[in-house]
């Protein structure tokens, strides 16, 4: 009976643990004197910073509580060997507020922080090493989810990297009332620059700022929101930014980008980490307008990018700088005008981004003259070191180039390989060449492949083959007599026309040498048949003509022309002996006799036309 009055003592006992244990645990938790962790505070911040970090006390200011409150005075944080002398950090005092049931879990989330004497020195190398990183390990984004206030008094902060030869000292303050402000100067790749940060006080929900960089040679602005104080993994802003190059503005976005002309954008931005998504971009480069969107995602180490971008006007020497337009003037001036141009292909430096971009351009303009190019689309692909611009279509005043351009430099090569194979179809003389008596219908087909660190010098070294053909056409009947080496029609000056039945030049490239297999003009009244080699990068022709009348000549003259010079000038050189008087008087007699030698016939022009053009 004396057992039916309450629990068995055990079952008490039990009971007891059960509930004063872990009320133990609360009240100690809630009494805890943090200061006793100093020691271990210490080791664990030498091992995530990789050197020696010292701190002269860590005390609890509150009494009791499961939001404590701590005080550490006099931290000091070494600065890395690499990144020069004195301290990466140093503080006089800090207070700061935290929920003990993250720790549970071994997660820190300060809620409340109150620093002041703060000084930090923030290094990046060449390599893009950090001395805030954990050592070997990549840097990473920052956020603060959880902090419900920020107080920082006598701060500063000096910044230099030599990665992107930029610099800066700025002086922080926060405070509850008019929230966090930061304002300083620097330099960005040499340029000097005030750099302003504005963002409201620290308090749970969306925290609006704005950042501004101002200068004569780069201004940006950035007007947003994050979704959490200080969470730069989750944020929205409107972006605007005017330089007097494109490379410059990336050396604050860092987003592998080019020199340029002066430029000016704007865009919509939302990041939401790993993802930047960029939306309503536009802008000019020079006199060339842009718009589009594209998104920027980060996977197993490697950015990959997928975007559009358009552009209704655009002129290719706003893709450069005045200094790369210098050199390329001060290089054309010591060897000459060529028609391959010298644009780099090295990609070796793009060695973790990924992704594709399709562009369209609506029109091509020059300053030296109007342009062929009424249109341009395509889609450039990267993988892993090999970049793809395929679906190429370039629209002309008449007819239109297709193809595509792979630059391969995976595995490392120092030197990239270029492969190319263009086709182009229905063009005209006159579309090409501007003001021409001669006319007709234009194909040409270019497939090479060849190693080299620009265009000019991969074709350099190229192998492959070249086509061309010009066919059902005219020109004029004196132009036709002189590739018949018919000198007395040329010279009496026939004011008629004649039929352009083929012109085909097929080029057989090895190592950057072409030879010309075949090479015939062939006419209604003449055939002009040639031999020789055109040899790359300098475009140097040795050419060797042959003709013959496909009628009765008036005066043909035996021997063979040669063509030398470049490409872009061409020379035509007549040897002595055939303009000699003597091979004239020569022709004189043979003409009297009737023996002006044998008749060309016509060329087999389709089939050549698909020989060269396969």
């Amino acid at each position: 009976m004396a057992q039916e009055r309450g629990w068995p003592r055990r079952t008490r006992v039990v009971m007891g643990l059960l509930i004063g244990l872990p009320l133990l645990f609360l009240l100690v938790l809630a009494v805890f004197p943090w200061g006793v962790l100093r020691s271990a505070v210490c080791r664990a911040a030498t091992e995530r910073f990789g050197r020696p970090v010292t701190i002269g006390s860590v005390q609890r200011v509150d009494m009791i509580g499961f939001h404590p409150t701590i005080a550490v005075e006099n931290l000091s944080i070494p600065q890395a060997g690499w990144a020069g002398r004195g301290d990466f950090a140093r503080m006089q005092r800090a207070e700061i507020r935290f929920s003990v049931w993250p720790l549970l879990r071994g997660a820190f989330v300060p809620e409340d922080i109150r620093v002041s004497g703060l000084r930090l020195a923030l290094v990046r190398d060449k390599q893009g090493n950090t001395n805030w990183s954990r050592p070997g390990e990549p840097e990473e984004g920052g956020s603060a989810n959880d902090l419900q206030g920020l107080t920082i008094t006598d701060g500063v902060v000096s910044y230099r990297d030599a990665k992107e030869d930029r610099q800066a000292v700025l002086k922080i303050a926060a405070d509850p009332d008019r929230g966090i402000r930061a304002e300083g100067e620097g330099k960005v790749r040499g340029a000097p620059v005030r750099i302003a940060f504005t963002g409201a006080a620290v308090k749970p929900g969306r925290w609006p700022f704005t950042a501004t960089i101002a200068g004569d040679q780069l201004a940006m602005k950035a007007v947003g929101a994050m979704d959490r104080p200080l969470d730069t993994d989750a944020m929205t802003l409107d972006m605007s930014a005017k330089a007097d190059d494109l490379k410059r503005i990336d050396a604050v976005i860092e987003a592998g980008l080019f020199q340029t002309r002066p430029v000016a954008l704007t865009a919509h931005v939302r990041h939401e980490r790993p993802r930047w998504t960029i939306t309503d971009l536009k802008g000019r480069i020079g006199r060339s307008d842009l718009a589009g969107h594209l998104t920027v995602d980060k996977k197993a180490g490697r950015t990959l990018l997928d975007g559009e971008v358009t552009a209704r006007q655009l002129d290719f020497d706003d893709l450069s700088s005045e200094e790369g337009r210098a050199e390329a003037a001060a290089l054309e001036r010591r060897i000459g005008p060529r028609l391959v141009p010298n644009t780099r292909i090295d990609i070796g430096k793009i060695d973790t981004t990924d992704g594709t971009i399709r562009f369209r351009v609506g029109r091509v303009v020059s300053a030296q003259g109007p342009s062929p190019i009424t249109g341009f689309t395509g889609r450039m692909v990267m993988d892993h070191q090999l970049l793809t611009i395929g679906n190429i279509r370039m629209a002309l005043r008449e007819g239109v180039v297709t193809g595509q351009a792979v630059v391969d430099q995976r595995n490392g090569a120092k030197v990239p390989r270029l492969s190319l194979d263009l086709h182009l179809r229905g063009a005209s003389v006159l579309s090409l060449s501007g003001e021409t008596r001669i006319t007709g219908q234009v194909a040409a087909r270019a497939k090479l492949a060849g190693m080299g660190e620009t265009v000019r010098a991969a074709i350099g070294r190229a192998d492959g083959r070249i086509g061309l053909v010009v066919a059902n056409g005219s020109l004029p009947a004196r132009y036709a007599t002189a590739l018949g080496f018919d000198a007395g029609a040329a010279f009496m000056g026939d004011s008629g026309s004649a039929t352009l039945r083929c012109l085909v030049l097929g080029v057989d490239m090895k190592n950057g040498t072409g030879r010309a297999d075949p090479l015939i003009v062939d006419t209604s009244r003449s055939r002009l048949d040639g031999t020789g080699t055109v040899r790359f990068p300098d475009e140097r022709l040795a050419l060797r003509l042959m003709g013959a009348p496909k009628q009765g000549a008036t005066l043909r003259l035996a021997g063979a022309a040669t063509v030398g010079g470049t490409l872009e000038k061409p020379e035509l050189v007549i040897p002595k002996e055939v303009r000699s008087v003597g091979n004239i008087f020569k022709s004189i007699g043979r003409a009297i006799t009737g023996d002006t030698g044998p008749k060309a016939q016509d060329a087999a022009c389709g089939a050549l036309a698909r020989q060269v053009l396969r």
